[in-house]
């Protein structure tokens, strides 16, 4: 009677028939009486003070009801309470091109680009800043700094320092020992759906505020901050989200204008973004300069990582200061390497702000990373995939910069794929042209430490029960697409015995659903999991309290299962799931439950264990050490990951493809294999992106995007998509729900070098620079030839 009857089943998504038949609503789907539309009027200019605008025109214009400016909404926000530097429009200059400067609500689009035709800006032009190691030197006589609030000099946002143990010695010391310079273009999320926002206030003055966004919360704080309300006056509506990967999880300007104008007009008001707007908000991927250097013992045993990144950050902070930490801090990670020591620098930069995508802060350095790995392994005559399985860490381990590892499963990733892709006969002795190579990863399950260090649950789930059997799930965890409200409806179903179809999930509306932080981190499988699964033990209790009085047996023998309350001592003693919810609610009304999820061990308070560097740990250490930044890539538990890819690259044209990918993942426990597989092949292919073909390209000497459209920014197309075999590794963490970890974004980190190592194998050569490209592929053929 113990058996799991839901989770660990592949399930169709509880939301999935509404998407494949058109009856999903997502924000643009929704009209109100009297809906405005409302449009932006961007900076033309990189840099430049606004030293005047007249609007009067655009006001008088038959169809305008409102006119903005940033002086109408002039409080700064941001994700970050500590970097709050962006505003609903420019108040004084403008900081990058496409910068909003003006913006205005009509009655329909035509008119709407009419009246910002007529609105008329002067403006005086300011040196930009625009490449990072400009953004690195003082400032220049004359040049005005991007953001006046930040307080590093010059263009700097912020510097990381982290170092542990001794990383000269161990140097001095190697046997063997790699360093390379790495550079990352930029990249940016591509959802499917653009930025789409409608906001209406009500008669009675309160705030609603329908957006595509991950993070409804912190929607809601922002929104609260600008127009200075209480939280309660701001109601946050997530409609259906068609992808996000992390570009829509900060409060963005165009949310604060699209209030702005409802405020100002009396109506509600819709903005919807062009594919070119989507591309100018950007936030993705950081372009990053990386400088490793690595070392390792005559036995393989690494022995120290170096690390130098800049990263540029564009003009807002968005969450630049956890990038800084996070590009090192997550390279700790499968592997044990006691010394460690990191530089990051992000710099701001007036271009279109670098933000939170997926496999945030990690992806760029573990391509450096596990290319030196493999480096290290060629000069010390080890097979990749030995020197891997030889440095990986033990489940209940402790890194050198404190982050707790509990469950562990990369031994057995590597296994898997090395085994299932033939590894050890063909690596090296495939035609020229053709390779395999290797890449692991290692990303949180959720951030430990929120970003507002607040006393309040990190996901809390409410549930209800009433007379009809049904039973209701109220969580503010953000749907966008990857599954996360099946996973509360499995959750759920699987604690109180019952099928799916009993379950109804309510997630989109700040009224009615209980604090949750958003999709971001990949924390909602394993916060909102947790507390799905602690409500519904709270229901089944007073369920099975029911079920005693009718029975006159006592409560503590039964079990829920198969829709049924079962006396497990003597199971012919057994009421249907109905019979036994209304015995309970008789005298109390309809049942309530409600569970909450907060990261073990991080009260201040609690006392600190001894912690044993590169040692095993206690289980329920105390998570993080005593240093600047401690906090940064703790998590409550860890993914990882190991792929291998074959690799053709065509000699004569520069071209790679990637036919197969061998992709095992330890996800801890599969709670929907079905969905697990699929944000596996997902990052897949998005890595496959960004190892290749995506870059954010810019005009040289300008911040312009020259390829801020679909065409021109080129995603992997599907005809090119390798065939994905997926292994799920089930290593059962001791905190997640049901044993389950993260699969949205650390699935992602090792398809890079893998492609990247495979190249090696097949002609060579080192690739350095991503993406790579045909045309870098040939260079380097020529300088190895």
């Amino acid at each position: 009677m113990t058996s799991k009857e839901i989770v660990g089943k592949s399930t169709p998504l509880v939301d999935g028939a509404e998407k494949v038949t058109g009856e999903a609503v997502y924000t643009d789907d929704i009209t109100l009486p009297g809906l405005l539309v409302g449009r932006i009027l961007r900076s033309p200019h990189e840099h430049a003070q606004i030293e005047s605008i007249r609007v009067v025109d655009a006001s008088n214009l038959l169809g305008v009801h409102a006119v903005a400016v940033g002086a109408d909404a002039p409080i700064r926000f941001g994700v970050l309470p500590m970097t709050k530097d962006e505003t609903a429009l420019a108040v004084d200059k403008v900081v990058y091109l496409g910068d909003g400067i003006a913006a205005v609500a009509a009655d329909t689009e035509a008119i709407a680009l009419e009246a910002l035709s007529l609105i008329k800006v002067k403006t005086k032009v300011l040196p930009p800043v625009l490449r990072m190691d400009e953004a690195l030197k003082p400032l220049k006589d004359g040049v005005e700094k991007i953001q006046p609030m930040h307080s590093y000099p010059g263009s700097r946002f912020k510097e990381v320092k982290q170092s542990f143990g001794d990383v000269e010695e161990a140097f001095r010391d190697a046997r063997s020992s790699v360093k390379g310079s790495f550079r990352f273009q930029g990249v940016t999320h591509a959802p499917t759906e653009p930025h789409a926002t409608i906001a209406h206030w009500s008669a009675q003055g309160r705030l609603t505020v329908w957006s595509a966004t991950q993070v409804p919360h912190y929607l809601q704080r922002s929104l609260a901050e600008v127009f200075e309300l209480p939280m309660h006056k701001v109601r946050v509506i997530r409609p259906y989200v068609g992808g996000g990967f992390g570009g829509k999880s900060d409060p963005f300007p165009h949310e604060m204008v699209a209030a702005l104008l409802a405020k100002k007009s009396g109506r509600p008001v819709k903005i919807l973004f062009d594919r070119e707007e989507l591309f100018i908000t950007n936030h993705g991927r950081h372009p990053t300069k990386t400088e490793m250097a690595l070392s390792a013992d005559a036995l393989g045993n690494l022995t120290a990582l170096q690390i130098d990144a800049l990263i540029d950050g564009g003009a807002w902070g968005s969450f630049g200061v956890i990038t800084s930490y996070y590009n090192g801090a997550l390279s700790m990670g499968p592997y044990k390497i006691p010394s460690f020591d990191y530089r990051g620098r992000r710099v701001t930069t007036n271009k279109p702000p670098s933000g939170a995508m997926r496999g945030h802060g990690a992806v760029n350095s573990r391509y450096a990373l596990e290319t030196l790995l493999d480096e290290i392994a060629e000069d010390l005559g080890m097979d990749p995939c030995a020197i891997r399985l030889q440095n990986a860490w033990q489940p209940h381990s402790l890194t050198p910069n404190g982050l707790r590892i509990t469950s562990c499963g990369i031994r057995e990733c590597i296994e898997v794929v090395r085994e299932a892709s033939g590894w050890d006969e063909r690596r090296g002795n495939l035609p020229f042209g053709k390779g395999l190579g290797i890449g692991c990863g290692f990303y949180i399950s959720g951030s430990a430490l929120p970003i507002h260090w607040e006393r309040m649950p990190q996901s809390t789930v409410h549930l209800k029960v009433d007379f009809d059997g049904g039973v209701t799930v109220h969580s503010l965890a953000a749907e966008i697409g990857q599954g996360s409200d099946t996973v509360l409806a499995q959750c759920v179903a699987e604690g109180l015995g019952v099928g799916l179809n009993r379950i109804r999930v309510y997630t989109k509306n700040s009224d009615t659903s209980p604090i949750d932080l958003g999709s971001y981190s990949s924390r909602v499988t394993f916060m909102a999991g947790n507390a799905a699964i602690r409500a519904a033990e709270k229901v089944a209790q007073q369920i099975v309290a029911g079920a005693a009085r009718l029975t006159g047996q006592p409560a503590s023998g039964f079990v829920l299962e198969g829709e049924e309350v079962i006396y497990a001592p003597n199971p012919t003693i057994r009421l249907s799931f109905v019979d036994a919810v209304r015995e309970a609610l008789f005298d109390s009304g309809a049942l309530h439950g409600k569970g909450h999820y907060q990261a073990p061990n991080l009260n201040p308070d609690l006392p600190r264990v001894e912690i044993l560097r590169g040692k095993e740990s206690e289980k329920g250490a105390v998570m993080g050490g005593t240093h600047k930044g401690a906090a940064a890539g703790l998590s409550p538990s860890y993914s990882m990951s190991a792929y291998i890819a074959e690799v053709d690259v065509d000699p004569e044209t520069g071209i790679v493809k990637v036919p197969k990918v061998w992709a095992a993942h330890d996800c801890g426990f599969a709670i929907n294999p079905i969905a697990v597989e699929g944000q596996i092949e997902g990052c897949v292919h998005m890595g496959m992106g960004q190892a290749l073909t995506e870059s954010f390209d810019y005009n040289r000497g300008s911040g312009r995007i020259e390829n801020a459209n679909l065409l021109d920014y080129k995603i992997i197309p599907s005809t090119d998509a390798p065939e994905v075999e997926v292994f799920l590794v089930e290593s059962n963490d001791p905190e997640g729900p049901y044993g389950a970890k993260e699969a949205g974004e650390g699935p992602l980190l090792p398809i890079l070098p893998a492609i990247g190592n495979g190249i090696h194998d097949a002609v060579g050569i080192r690739m350095r620079h991503l993406p790579i490209t045909p045309d870098k592929v040939l260079a380097a053929l020529d300088k190895k030839r």
